[in-house]
């Protein structure tokens, strides 16, 4: 099965950027995520749309 969601250290990851830029993006709501308990985490769609939209501005 694949991942529905992903922690933030693993979206990092699969965007390559570092935990900072993921969180300045997460800030100016370009990339959506939701709050499960105490954890953050970032649906596997929302960075497909995030890159879309960044993509669009390029």
């Amino acid at each position: 099965m694949d991942d529905l969601v992903l922690t933030l250290d693993e979206a990092a990851e699969r965007l390559r950027i570092s935990r900072w830029i993921l969180y300045t993006l997460i800030h100016s709501n370009q990339l959506k995520t939701i709050k499960i308990g105490r954890r953050r985490l970032v649906p596997v769609d929302s960075l497909v749309e995030c890159i879309d939209s960044l993509k669009a501005v390029a």
